[in-house]
C-alpha cells in the first residue's frame, strides 16, 4: 500500500483542480470570452457556485461565460498545476457564472439564435464523457465551439460523472439516470425555436444520447423531429446495443456521424473490461454496422497518446474539420458544384459510409472486396462537414 500512496495522492491533487473553478477578475485583451448554456442533473457544489458531483432529479440550468486564453495550441485546455494560482493570460477560467429559470434559459437561447445568420439557427448540443468533472465539460464545450467554428449556438448537457478513473460502473448508471434530464432539457430548447438541433457526444456520453433517443422513440416525443443530426465521438457503446437501439429508434436523424479511432487506448481498455474485441468507437471497418445508414469517419491516422478525442484535441484534424458545415445542413444541395475530394478514402458498404480521414496527402490505389467503392460521391452534408478551403483537395470528381 505504501507504493502506491504517493500515486493516490497526486490523483487526488489532480481531482482538485480539475473540478476547481477559478473566476477572472477582468479579461486581458487577447482573451476569448464564450459563453455557454447548460443544462444539468448534478447536484449542487457545497464549496463552490456550480454544480458538483450528486445526483439531482431535478435539471437546473444556467449561463457560463468561459475565458480562453490567447496563444494556447489549438485543441488543448490548458488548467493550472496543483497549488497554482490560475492566470488568464494562460489558463481556462470562468467570467461569468449565472443560474437560470427554464424560462430564463429559454429566453436567452432564443436571445443567442436571434443573433446568429439567418441559415445557422441551430443549437448544438454536446453531451460529455466518462470521467468528467462539471467544469471540464463546459470548457470543453467553450473549446469545441471556439476551435472549429461551430455554427448556431453551443450548449452543453452535463450528467453527474463521479470525475474518477475507477468509477466506470457509476459513471455508466448515472449516464442512465441522466436520461429524462436530457430529454427535459431538449424540451426547453425547442422551445426556444431553433430550426433544428444537433447532438454531439463524447465517450460514454453517446451510450447516455443513444438510450435518450430510443426513450422518445418508444414515447413518440414529437422533439424526436427536430433533432436534425447526430455526432457520436468516440463511442464508449456496445456495438450489438447500438443496432438493437437504432432498431428501436427506427428512422435516425440524418447524418448520423460515428467518428472512430483504432489509436483509442481507452475504448480498447473499455473492451477489454467488458470481454469484446471492440466498441462503436474503435471499430476496425463499417462491417459491423452495414445496413444502418450511418456514416463512420475513422480518424485514426491523427490519434496521439490515449487517442480518446481526437476529434477536438488534434491540431492536425481541426485543421481538416476546420468548417464544420454538416452543422448547416441547409446550405447547398448533393447536385450543386464540384464535388472536391478529401484527403480520404470513401467506402460504400450497403446504406453505410466508411471515410477514412488522413493526413493532407493525395490518396491512390484501390480498394476491393466487399462492394467497397473509393470512388464513391461524398454526401454533401458530409462534404460541407470536412470542407475547410485550405485542405480540401479540387483536383478530381
Amino acid at each position: 500500500m505504501r507504493r502506491f500512496l504517493p500515486v493516490l495522492l497526486l490523483l487526488l491533487a489532480a481531482c482538485q483542480v480539475r473540478e476547481q473553478v477559478d473566476f477572472l477578475q477582468a479579461p486581458g485583451e487577447g482573451n476569448a470570452l464564450r459563453p455557454v448554456l447548460v443544462g444539468t442533473t448534478r447536484g449542487a457544489d457545497p464549496n463552490q457556485p456550480v454544480p458538483g458531483w450528486d445526483r439531482s432529479p431535478q435539471v437546473t440550468y444556467g449561463r457560463y461565460v468561459v475565458s480562453i486564453p490567447p496563444d494556447r495550441e489549438i485543441g488543448t485546455i490548458p488548467r493550472q498545476r496543483p497549488r497554482q494560482v490560475a492566470d488568464p493570460e494562460r489558463h481556462f477560467m470562468l467570467a461569468e457564472s449565472v443560474q437560470e429559470t427554464p424560462s430564463e434559459f429559454v429566453a436567452a437561447l432564443r436571445a443567442e439564435l436571434a443573433e446568429q445568420p439567418s441559415n445557422q439557427h441551430e443549437a448544438v448540443v454536446f453531451i460529455h464523457g466518462f470521467n468528467t468533472a462539471f467544469i471540464e465539460g463546459v470548457y470543453r464545450t467553450a473549446q469545441l465551439d471556439y476551435d472549429l467554428r461551430i455554427p448556431g449556438v453551443m450548449l452543453h448537457y452535463s450528467w453527474p460523472s463521479l470525475g474518477a478513473p475507477l468509477a466506470y460502473a457509476h459513471d455508466r448508471d448515472s449516464a442512465l439516470f441522466a436520461r429524462d434530464g436530457l430529454i427535459d432539457m431538449l424540451h426547453q430548447i425547442r422551445q426556444a425555436g431553433p430550426r433544428r438541433i444537433i447532438l454531439m457526444a463524447h465517450s460514454m456520453g453517446s451510450h447516455l444520447l443513444m438510450e435518450t433517443l430510443r426513450q422518445m422513440a418508444l414515447t413518440r416525443d414529437p422533439t424526436l423531429r427536430q433533432i436534425g443530426g447526430v455526432i457520436l465521438i468516440s463511442p464508449d457503446v456496445d456495438v450489438e446495443l447500438f443496432r438493437q437501439q437504432v432498431r428501436t429508434i427506427g428512422t435516425l436523424p440524418e447524418p448520423f456521424l460515428i467518428i472512430t479511432s483504432q489509436r483509442d487506448r481507452i475504448l480498447a481498455l473499455s473492451a477489454s473490461l467488458t470481454g469484446e474485441r471492440s466498441r462503436l468507437g474503435n471499430l476496425p471497418d463499417a462491417t459491423a454496422v452495414e445496413g444502418l445508414g450511418v456514416t463512420l469517419v475513422d480518424v485514426s491516422a491523427f490519434g496521439q497518446g490515449a487517442g480518446h478525442f481526437t476529434a477536438g484535441s488534434s491540431p492536425a484534424l481541426i485543421g481538416l474539420l476546420d468548417q464544420m458545415n454538416a452543422l448547416n445542413m441547409a446550405l447547398g444541395s448533393e447536385n450543386a458544384g464540384s464535388v472536391p475530394l478529401l484527403p480520404a478514402t470513401i467506402l460504400t458498404l450497403q446504406s453505410t459510409t466508411e471515410v477514412i480521414l488522413t493526413p493532407f496527402t493525395e490518396i491512390s490505389g484501390e480498394v476491393t472486396g466487399n462492394n467497397r467503392n473509393p470512388r464513391a460521391v461524398m454526401p454533401w452534408w458530409l462534404r460541407n462537414f470536412v470542407a475547410g478551403g485550405r485542405v480540401v483537395q479540387d483536383t478530381a470528381r
